[in-house]
């Protein structure tokens, strides 16, 4: 492993997976989400270019599996232009150091993420009181030291434009993390919602393993802003998106997308917010 590069010494593999996992999903002819255990990695490119971009990173010893879901699209010993991290919580950057060492690629997050990708600062424990599932009980063994990319990370421009990925922007969507981030694309209003907002309970262990479709606010047993949670999920459903692919569950296009999004803005105290925990401000009910 490159020296300069390292993860926190609480990583490892998590025993949690969902049916999903392994699956692709061709999103749109460019867009492509696939599911590692029970988060969600994007491809975006099109494969008879062998152009691409890697959104997020996947859960700890994912790398060969990233790498082999690639390949089967883009063609053997492709490699992308770059790799986007919509924030760095371990199911996002689970296998980054292995993939920036095999492809030799640069990666991009929110400036307020980099303590995390730095080696600075941890996030904050994972809250397993709070109202939910089994998943949130577990959550005391997901890790949450810093990793260190050295030099292998930069900031992403301030302009708004996602490095690689022509028609996206990034959006600045904190409150699951500072600087979580969501990539959205004008012309056909694709957005990459990261854990924004998700189609899955992700407190719930039945939810997870089967992907019950449900439209629900970023994991609870993670979210330290809740007020800021909110407003970036009334930033994002005013986008209108027509397809959405999210860090958690399957993707959500079309009526079902701006519907569920409409309910989520207009009930997201209960529909998101839990009725108890560390991170709830009594406040916000």
């Amino acid at each position: 492993m490159d020296q300069d590069m390292n993860y926190g010494s609480d990583y490892k593999f998590i025993p949690a997976t969902s049916i999903g996992s392994g699956v692709s999903i061709e999103v749109l002819p460019d867009l492509v989400c696939h599911t590692i255990q029970i988060v969600n990695i994007a491809f975006v490119g099109n494969p008879e270019t062998n152009e691409f971009v890697l959104v997020d990173a996947g859960m700890p010893g994912s790398a060969n599996q990233i790498i082999s879901a690639a390949e089967d699209r883009f063609g053997e010993k492709c490699r992308p232009k770059a790799i986007i991290l919509t924030h760095g919580h371990f199911d996002h950057v689970g296998a980054i150091i292995e993939l920036i060492e095999h492809w030799d690629v640069l990666v991009y997050a929110h400036e307020l993420e980099f303590p995390y990708l730095t080696g600075d600062k941890s996030y904050p424990e994972p809250d397993s009181t709070v109202e939910g599932g089994l998943v949130a009980k577990m959550s005391p063994l997901f890790p949450n030291e810093p990793i260190d990319l050295g030099k292998h990370i930069e900031k992403l421009p301030p302009d708004g434009n996602v490095p690689h990925m022509p028609g996206f922007r990034w959006i600045h969507t904190p409150g699951h993390s500072p600087g979580h981030v969501s990539l959205f694309r004008e012309n056909d209003r694709a957005l990459i919602a990261g854990d924004a907002f998700i189609t899955v309970k992700q407190e719930s262990l039945y939810s997870v393993l089967t992907q019950d479709l449900e439209i629900s606010g970023p994991p609870r047993y993670l979210t330290p802003d809740w007020k800021a949670a909110k407003k970036s999920v009334m930033k994002l459903a005013d986008l209108k998106p027509s397809v959405a692919v999210t860090g958690h569950g399957i993707p959500i296009s079309g009526e079902l997308l701006t519907n569920s999004l409409e309910r989520l803005v207009q009930d997201f105290d209960s529909i998101a917010i839990p009725d108890y925990g560390k991170f709830v401000d009594k406040n916000l009910h």
